[in-house]
């Protein structure tokens, strides 16, 4: 049986970082991927063009990991975003930002960043078997035996880094979660996330394409609403899009209700008196031009007043308080609760994973297994669109490794 320093599981970013970061110190590294090329929901992330990291200091970035900020912080101050950009300007591999504080490859490459992560890897030493998916591993006082599908090994360390189980045809099919799970670890519910919305008996399909710049868009549970974000948002001929969607959608849990505003506001107190001021005053101004001098899209504007059932002819001096009523309720709130989430195959990411109850946030090493490690999107940590979750990937990955090796050399002290 081959013994090794440390076992990955998963050839996605975060492994390939981690066992990279370990070898060029002289562990002895196995990474076992199960697909037959390492990297492939890294090569499709950002439409292709792979959305590395964003703009902020790290506290700008622990806002955008919702609940879960606190557990994600030192690995942040271990390996920021600072650093993984220098890490691959290092290489080569240089970056622009977009204008809204995105960083992709100049080249416009997913595959500038994976070959970067593969050759570093490869020079570095870790071995790597592709195609060899892993069927169990089994801890005891000696360290631990992983059996792949085609031979066992030994190693002291096993990292997983098995991603989550949405983008299945890459490979990400949540192995992990059975395999931690097999060792003690609570899985806590796992879901789609940063995904389209599906409205059932969607009333604005016709208007697909047209967006909205920064609006509010609330999530109520209960009658209570228990989140409400600013982004943009993008009609689509099923339901919505957009970033400020696709980032609510990993909060969305069934029986959730969805209200869109239309309408940017700070406070809607406030937009509604203002909605009201402006149909109270205009007197023989039609209601269709009101609403179009607020820069809302002439067919959405037509279309809100036939679901109303309001004319276009419509002025504001004979818009009666019930009908105002209805149209602000329908810009500022427009409620929807019969949809579903973009499933498996469209989810960018994962929400759920292994508990962080049971990982240690200073190392991402299980609080259970001496040994075994978590890291990237196995763990119940997911971020908002905008290269926070392939930052995190990096971050725990890196995370990982320098408690290895702290390990490591300790042990060759200890020896000495």
């Amino acid at each position: 049986m081959k013994t090794y320093t440390a076992i990955i599981i998963g050839g996605g970013p975060s492994g390939l970082f981690c066992s990279f970061l370990l070898a060029k110190e002289g562990a002895k590294v196995l990474l076992l991927e199960k697909m037959q090329n390492c990297g492939r929901k890294l090569l499709i992330s950002g439409s292709g063009q792979c959305n590395l990291t964003h703009t902020g200091t790290v506290s700008d970035f622990l806002t955008h990991y919702g609940d879960n900020g606190k557990f994600i912080k030192p690995a942040l101050m271990n390996f920021s975003n600072v650093a993984l950009l220098q890490f691959f300007e290092e290489r080569k591999v240089h970056f622009c930002e977009d204008g809204n504080g995105k960083y992709f490859p100049k080249s416009g490459k997913s595959r500038d960043i994976l070959d970067t992560l593969l050759c570093e890897a490869k020079q570095a030493g870790v071995v790597i078997h592709t195609h060899e998916p892993v069927l169990n591993i089994c801890y005891g006082s000696s360290g631990f035996m992983i059996t792949s599908s085609i031979e066992s090994y030994h190693s002291s360390h096993v990292v997983l880094a098995t991603g989550g189980y949405t983008y299945p045809v890459t490979g990400s099919t949540g192995d992990g979660y059975q395999l931690a799970k097999n060792l003690g670890h609570t899985i806590e519910e796992t879901g789609p996330a940063l995904t389209p919305i599906y409205i059932h008996h969607f009333p604005l399909s016709d208007l697909a394409g047209i967006s909205f710049p920064t609006v509010p868009l609330s999530l109520y549970r209960n009658n209570k609403k228990i989140r409400e974000i600013q982004g943009d948002l993008l009609i689509t001929h099923q339901g919505f899009s957009g970033p400020g969607i696709l980032d609510l959608s990993r909060h969305i849990r069934d029986g959730d209700e969805l209200r869109i505003s239309f309408i940017q506001y700070q406070n809607i107190n406030s937009a509604r008196d203002d909605l009201i001021n402006l149909f109270s005053t205009g007197g023989s101004k039609k209601v269709k031009k009101i609403l179009t001098d607020l820069h809302l899209p002439d067919r959405f504007v037509k279309k809100i007043l036939e679901i109303a059932l309001i004319s276009t002819e419509t002025t504001c001096a004979q818009f009666s308080k019930q009908l105002r009523t209805r149209v602000i309720s329908m810009l500022l709130e427009y409620p929807f609760s019969s949809f579903t989430l973009g499933g498996q195959d469209e989810a960018m990411v994962t929400r759920g994973g292994v508990s962080l109850k049971d990982i240690k946030k200073d190392t991402m090493e299980s609080v259970h297994i001496p040994g075994l490690y978590c890291i990237g999107e196995v763990l119940d940590i997911d971020g908002d669109c905008g290269g926070y979750n392939l930052q995190a990937a990096f971050s725990t990955g890196a995370l990982a490794a320098d408690s290895i090796l702290k390990k490591m050399r300790k042990k060759e002290r200890v020896q000495d």
